[in-house]
Order: structure tokens, then sequence, then C-alpha cells
């Protein structure tokens, strides 16, 4: 297994007795998420597999069980508050979800965000096997523009929904051979996909002209973060665009050229600070190859945004 803070997790209920799995199933599902209720069809002999792929950023956990239903109370939010979100996606089977006055029968072929900030039943009907990612807050709260709970059905049969799809599943198939760096970056961009999505950007009445700009800005700043002389008017000019087209197109979604050039110079960062490549490189000297102008403008950006130093990230990451 790749160095680092990734790692991959396997566990069955069939390593207890028949009698014990329930029980099981409840301290082992408490271990990585939040506190929740479960109510169980059957507790003599139920049967559940996880296959849990995790770093510092991001969770991806597949599991299969039998007939289920999990319950967040208010209570219980107010407890262990946990504000992130969880993208679930079944694979087989069909689970019922219901938060804030809204309902979601997701099947294969779709999906469904909910956030743990706010109270909800998820309702296993049948034997399912499903993906669950585990997205922090701040990944959907900006490109949403929203801070409140949220609950969508989401088509991923076809079109961007179904480039999302084979992601995830590529992202599960490949668990065996991914580094930090690598898992974190592939789940930013399911992330971005998945805002896409939940704005309605894949619908054919979508403003067409600003999610090409959005689309093309955001590529383009992936390519040039590292550079120190990039702006909103650089790029602007580099894509052929005004630089009022390019603000409208990054606004639709929460954020702002400058925010978005931060965003990814953090990022690299981060992916740099995890890499062995890199090792040899000093905080100043990483600061300075990935365009921000100071160490300490670099490490006052960087625990804003991850909670941690890059010195911490980097010690972390050994």
């Amino acid at each position: 297994m790749p160095g680092g803070t990734y790692s991959v997790e396997s566990l069955s209920t069939g390593d207890v007795k028949p009698r014990e799995r329930a029980e099981f199933w409840r301290e082992h599902i408490a271990s990585y998420q939040s506190r929740m209720d479960y109510r169980y069809a059957r507790t003599d002999n139920f049967r559940g597999e996880t296959v849990r792929q995790h770093t510092e950023t991001y969770q991806l956990v597949r599991f299969r069980s039998d007939e289920i239903e999990y319950t967040r109370t208010a209570r219980q939010v107010r407890q262990d508050p946990d504000e992130d979100y969880r993208f679930l996606l079944p694979l087989s089977g069909a689970i019922v979800l219901r938060q804030d006055d809204q309902e979601a029968r997701v099947t294969p072929g779709s999906g469904t965000l909910v956030t743990f900030g706010s109270p909800f039943e998820c309702i296993q009907e049948q034997a399912s096997d499903a993906f669950i990612l585990t997205i922090p807050s701040r990944e959907v709260n900006g490109p949403l523009n929203r801070k409140s709970p949220l609950a969508v059905g989401l088509d991923l049969s076809r079109g961007l929904g179904h480039v999302l799809n084979s992601m995830l599943n590529s992202l599960f198939k490949e668990r065996d051979s991914l580094t930090d760096p690598q898992f974190n970056a592939v789940s930013d961009r399911i992330v971005e996909l998945l805002c896409m999505l939940a704005t309605g950007d894949d619908r054919p009445d979508a403003p067409g002209h600003l999610v090409e700009v959005e689309a093309m800005v955001r590529r383009f700043v992936r390519g040039h973060a590292a550079d120190p002389e990039l702006t909103g008017a650089s790029m602007a000019q580099a894509l052929g665009w005004s630089l009022r087209q390019v603000q409208l197109a990054l606004q639709r979604v929460g954020t702002t050229p400058r925010e978005l050039i931060r965003e990814e110079r953090l990022r690299l960062v981060r992916d740099r600070l995890q890499c062995t490549e890199f090792e040899h490189m000093t905080i100043t000297d990483l600061a300075y190859a990935s365009g921000f102008s100071s160490a300490s403008t670099l490490s006052t950006a960087f625990r804003q945004r991850f909670g941690v130093s890059p010195r911490e990230m980097r010690y972390r990451s050994r």
C-alpha cells in the first residue's frame, strides 16, 4: 500500500457469530460515521460488508448489507455535530432518503446528496449494494452557494452524471494502486461534477455559454496555478473572453477568479506536500513554486483551508 494517510480497509459481519452481527455492524459504522440510530428487519443474522477508502479529506465506502433503516435525529445533530455531506449511489437495491421536507428514492443509475448537519431518515428497503462518499461541507457550500440541508435525486445514467458514475467506480476499482494525492485529486473532480449536476448545469436549457466559460476557466487555472502572475484579467485575456464573462461564470457557482486561483494553488501545495518527489523542497520553496508571494501568505491561507499548517500536513503524510 502506498505511503501517507490513504488507506483501504475491508470488514464483514461474517467474521463474527450470527447473533452478534447486528451489534457488530452498528459499532463498525459508528466508528467512522457520526451518531445515528439503527433499525434492523432482522437482528439474528444480519449480513453486511464494507470496503473503505479514505484520506484526511475524503472517504469512499462501498457497502453491501441486508435491509436496514438509519435515522439521525435533531438531538444527535446537536450532540454530535457534522456538517459534511454524503453522496449516496446505489449499485443494486433501492434506498429512500427523507430530509428537509424532501424525499428521494434512489436506485441504480441515480444518486442523492445529503448532509449530516440536519436530521434524516435513510431507509434501505432490501438487500443493497451502494457507494457512499463523504465530502467536506466547504467543497459543497461554496459551489452551491448554500449552507442548508439538501436532498437531491440526480440522474447518473447519462451525460455528465454517467461520467461521474464511471469515475466513482474507477476510484473504487483502482483502490489498491492509489496514493493520497491521487485519491484526493480524483475525489476533487468528482465533487466538481456533482456540484454541476446539483445546480442543473447538465440540462439543455442551462445557460450553456457561461457553463462553457466556467469549465474552460477551471481547466486553465488548474494548469497555470503555479504562475505568480495569474489573475482574473490575465486568464480572461489568454482565453479570449472579457473579465466580466469570467466573473459571471464563476459567480454562478459561488466563487470569484481570485478565490478559484487561491483554491487551486492550495490544492497544488497539498498534493506536493504528500508526494515524495517534493520532499526536498522547503515550505518557502513550495510557496514560491506554487504561485504564493511568501511562505507566511501560504501558511495563513493553508491553515484556514485545511485546518493544519503546511508543515503539519507534511509531517502527517510521512
